[in-house]
């Protein structure tokens, strides 16, 4: 076999394997949150569709391709059916630049665990995170709403917003490691993580990501009891599911970016790097959870105010340190 096609085979599996655990990620952590939430507030959850639960998630794809799908009759019909499938194929198609393990050896060659190793991941990353918002804009719009159209116009603030404070507080990770791709990003983290190195750069980028994701407290673009169900008031069926399924990829993508960027990848002791790589994402999944179940929503002028006049100006701030300091140190 030609080494062209050996690499065509390659990236064809590690794409199936990734899309594959991705979406069974995104499943079962419908079901996780749902049982943790019901732990924290002193309820079951689901616990009756097979053992434990666990196949409440196959129940629940089951009720939504089988739910009836309607359109209304004022919709832009095109980008009615378009808009759901941006919300989830740009999230999956962030996971391509995202190392998961250090090369292995195959075929005689060095194998690198990342369906693409970018020079540029960060900019990739950043560039499809900008991208993800026209799912939610076009969702609204194309319903033929106010109420849906009011939904994706705060959203499209809220994004734009906390995706400002996020590219600003990965900077100071690119001067750090001194490159953009996330496979140079986490080898610089081999004497200590970023996060130890420059946790304001942390604290600001996981704030901005849990706005990203859109979850508790950031939650405004689906604040049902202000505005129905935000901007996917008019979807139903699998269309509206695919909003969700592409909200919890996104929770799985940015878990693995707080993971490259400040947790150290897959460095770790003892365990298989791919162990520890899963186990970090897990835990900042965890996190996300826990925000639910713990903080109340913000009002929408708080949000926007905390976005604008706290975490943008500090993270300016934060690059400005960071550089002086790496120039010091140099120098």
């Amino acid at each position: 076999m030609s080494d062209f096609l050996i690499d065509v085979v390659l990236i064809l599996v590690k794409l199936g394997l990734i899309f594959g655990v991705l979406l069974t990620m995104a499943a079962y952590l419908v079901f996780a949150e749902r049982r943790i939430l019901g732990r924290m507030q002193l309820r079951h959850g689901p616990n009756r569709v097979g053992p434990f639960g666990l196949l409440q998630p196959a129940a629940d794809a089951i009720k939504l391709l089988t739910k009836e799908d309607f359109i209304p009759a004022g919709a832009d019909k095109v980008i009615f059916f378009i808009a759901p499938g941006l919300a989830a194929v740009t999230a999956l198609l962030t996971f391509a630049v995202v190392p998961f393990a250090p090369p292995i050896e195959l075929f005689g060659r060095q194998v690198p665990m990342v369906v693409c190793d970018l020079n540029v991941g960060v900019l990739y990353f950043l560039g499809l995170s900008s991208l993800a918002v026209y799912g939610v804009a076009l969702g609204g719009w194309a319903s033929n709403s106010k109420y849906a159209l009011l939904g994706a116009i705060r959203s499209l603030a809220q994004l734009i917003s906390y995706e400002l404070s996020m590219g600003l507080a990965v900077i100071p990770v690119i001067l750090m490691a001194r490159s953009f791709s996330l496979t140079d990003i986490v080898l610089a983290q081999q004497g200590a993580p970023f996060l130890l190195l420059n946790p304001p750069a942390f604290l600001i980028f996981l704030i901005s990501v849990v706005a990203e994701s859109k979850r508790i407290p950031f939650d405004i673009p689906e604040a049902e009891n202000e505005i129905v169900a935000g901007f996917h008031t008019e979807y139903s069926g699998m269309r509206f599911g695919l909003f969700f399924v592409g909200e919890y990829i996104n929770m799985v993508i940015l878990s693995s970016m707080i993971t490259v960027f400040f947790l150290g990848g897959w460095l770790g002791p003892v365990l298989p790097p791919i162990v520890w790589f899963f186990a970090k994402v897990l835990a900042c999944c965890f996190f996300f959870i826990w925000t639910r179940g713990t903080l109340p929503r913000l009002r929408y002028d708080q949000l926007m105010h905390f976005g604008w006049k706290v975490l943008v100006p500090l993270a300016l701030l934060n690059v400005i340190v960071t550089g002086g300091v790496l120039l010091w140190i140099k120098g």
